[in-house]
């Protein structure tokens, strides 16, 4: 029997482990992120005897996390993104490190649908008003969006349902990636473009690339001022590719419409904007710049700020623990194909 810890263990997840037992597996379980805090709380004799961790995306596991397991063999991670695992010291010490893979393009897809009709109809303008019952009456025009160009940057498996639903819609199509889909192009009539011919020509820009510290700020001041008047800006991807700063300036400026931001690149210090006056030491610059445009955008009803929910539905959760303890097996048998490294 292996033993194996699962960190950041939330609510949705006790049906899916009740409903599964995994015999050969001595699993506990944790709902903290594992960090460098968090681990020296942990029993020496558990650190010692944990042969798998399995963490999420708030999780940092450095090298100074990953050298307090003895014997560790396998780190999952129940998202697509690992760069909150340091690969190069798994590496070394021939750690294997497992991800699932699109397991969100439906359930990101559609909350991605949600923010821009959100947007486009000023359904928050509309429920403000509602609840105030009364005031100064406003307008709450929108548009039809099939009358509108969506830009999809980043065609992978989200981008890709992303562009379905779009195309159902009848709105027009412009798609940004390294691989152009031949299959989006016959399917769902979308034209490939440069990134900032995309930006020039859209009225709706969605964001699904992974991040990579080349595509960091990828969306930036020079980006931003080629967009289109009154666009709309959607991330559901990744919070660093957007400079928060430059968003700001063409957002109060009136260039862009509406705004509706899913992720952030310093979420969990975004999310106390109220603490940061009692922990100004403890924030990195550039974490407390973000969090303070943050907090001047969430003034805004045109401006829409959820924390990092677009994949969450219980079927994109099930999905996930699914793939992760389908990949810990298939990495315990030998099989190298899930393996990151």
């Amino acid at each position: 029997m292996m033993n194996m810890i699962v960190f950041e263990f939330r609510d949705a997840e006790k049906k899916f482990f009740e409903e599964h037992k995994f015999q050969d597996l001595n699993i506990t379980f944790f709902s903290e992120p594992l960090n460098e805090d968090f681990v020296e709380t942990l029993d020496q004799e558990l650190l010692d005897n944990t042969n798998i961790i399995s963490v999420f995306i708030n999780s940092f596991v450095n090298k100074a996390v990953i050298d307090k397991f003895k014997n560790l063999r396998i780190i999952s991670t129940r998202s697509t993104g690992y760069d909150h695992i340091c690969v190069n010291s798994c590496q070394y010490r021939n750690i294997a490190v497992v991800n699932v893979v699109n397991y969100g393009e439906t359930s990101v897809a559609q909350f991605t649908f949600g923010l821009i009709l959100a947007l486009i109809r000023k359904l928050p303008q509309a429920d403000r008003f509602m609840k105030m019952r009364g005031g100064v009456s406003k307008s709450f025009i929108g548009r039809d969006i099939s009358k509108l160009t969506l830009g999809v940057v980043g065609t992978g498996a989200i981008g890709a349902a992303v562009c379905k639903i779009g195309k159902s819609f009848g709105m027009k199509l412009l798609g940004f990636d390294i691989n152009k889909k031949q299959e989006l192009i016959e399917k769902f009539d979308v034209e490939y473009l440069s990134l900032e011919e995309l930006v020039e020509n859209s009225d709706i820009i969605s964001l699904h690339l992974p991040y990579l510290p080349k595509n960091y700020h990828l969306f930036n001041d020079k980006l931003f001022s080629k967009c289109r008047d009154n666009m709309y800006f959607i991330n559901t991807s990744r919070g660093e590719l957007v400079d928060v700063e430059a968003l700001y300036k063409y957002f109060e400026r009136g260039k862009i419409a509406g705004i509706a931001l899913d992720v952030l690149a310093c979420e969990d210090v975004c999310m106390q904007c109220f603490e940061l006056t009692q922990k100004m030491d403890d924030v990195p610059f550039d974490c407390l710049l973000e969090a303070q445009y943050i907090e001047k955008l969430s003034k805004y009803d045109n401006v829409l700020l959820t924390p990092h929910i677009a994949y969450e539905t219980q079927d994109a959760i099930d999905y996930i623990l699914e793939k992760t303890m389908e990949n810990i097996r298939n990495t315990i048998k030998g099989d190298n194909m899930c393996r990151i490294v």
